[in-house]
């Protein structure tokens, strides 16, 4: 009897000592969640689309004739704010068999604009990159390394999909203005602007021969921030060649100093008491009299033109 106890004892803790050993297997080999980086987080945002067809073609847009952008659709985008664009997020596409860049589209919020100087992106040579100077080009190279969102938004050094080789007036003079525009409202207000880039390669071009570029404030719908505009990848005084990116000066074009433009057209406030105007967004407006309130929409210098002064907290 004493001996069949031991051996009952002996056999419970043995199969005790077993399921332990089971269970501690099962623990050690349960898989750990990856840690989610920087490029994997902004694979989850909407994949860039672009503009349907169906409302927009680029064989719409006019010839240059020297301006460096023009309104598209009357300065309204090809854009529905969903709930998506309430949280920040960049996307961009894969390269195309030619190696050239597709839609890129973003969610600007203050957590994804950089809080660093600009790396080296001499790295990258997007298609028909070639390194060539004119004496009448500001900055002397008639190509620069363009982004597509601006690095003052997204803070994207040397992401070759976001890089295409641009003229140097289309990146200063086309895109810069309105890529400052969305930046200084997101400092301003910290609220969110919808931005889509769409890159125009004509057929099996490796150039652009331009970019559509789209914004919308998301939190006040429009009523900050608002343009739909294409910008040409042209130079005044050049002819290019958007087959692969080859040039030369243009003598049948004339060269001056400062090529037309045409300013942004914008929303603004303005005080009819003070002969100040403002962002909508400007806090001034909050502590504006309605009787003095008056809403504009137009370029900035037409506002100045009409006796108006930038207001100093704002600086629209």
């Amino acid at each position: 009897m004493k001996l069949l106890s031991i051996i009952l004892s002996l056999f419970i803790a043995t199969g005790i000592a077993g399921c332990n050993t089971k269970n501690e297997q099962v623990q050690n080999i349960q898989p750990t969640p990856p840690a989610v980086t920087q490029q994997e987080s902004t694979e989850t945002a909407p994949s860039p689309e672009q503009p349907s067809q169906d409302t927009f073609s680029f064989d719409e847009i006019a010839e240059y004739s020297g301006n460096p952008y023009v309104v598209v659709n009357g300065n309204v985008p090809f854009l529905n704010i969903d709930s998506t664009a309430y949280t920040s997020y960049e996307s961009y596409s894969p390269l195309d068999s030619l190696g050239r860049c597709g839609v890129c589209i973003a969610s600007v919020g203050r957590d994804i604009m950089p809080t660093e100087a600009r790396g080296d992106i001499g790295s990258v040579k997007p298609t028909g990159w070639q390194s060539v100077k004119y004496d009448f080009v500001d900055g002397k190279y008639l190509y620069n390394r363009c982004h597509l969102l601006g690095f003052q938004l997204t803070g994207e050094n040397a992401n070759e999909r976001n890089l295409i080789t641009g003229t140097r007036s289309m990146n200063t003079q086309g895109m810069l203005p309105f890529e400052n525009m969305v930046a200084d409202y997101v400092k301003e207000t910290a609220n969110h602007v919808l931005l889509r880039v769409t890159p125009h390669f004509e057929g099996n071009n490796l150039l652009a021969s331009g970019v559509l570029m789209e914004a919308i404030s998301v939190e006040d719908s429009g009523a900050g921030v608002m343009f739909c505009v294409y910008c040409y990848n042209a130079e005044p005084g050049v002819a290019i060649n958007y087959e692969n990116g080859d040039n030369c000066e243009d003598t049948n074009a004339p060269i001056t100093e400062e090529p037309a433009q045409q300013e942004p057209q914008n929303t603004y406030i303005l005080n009819t008491s003070t002969n100040k105007f403002h962002y909508p967004y400007c806090h001034s407006v909050k502590r504006m009299s309605d009787k003095n309130k008056q809403t504009y929409t137009g370029s900035r210098q037409s506002v100045i033109n009409m006796g108006y002064s930038p207001c100093g907290n704002c600086k629209p």
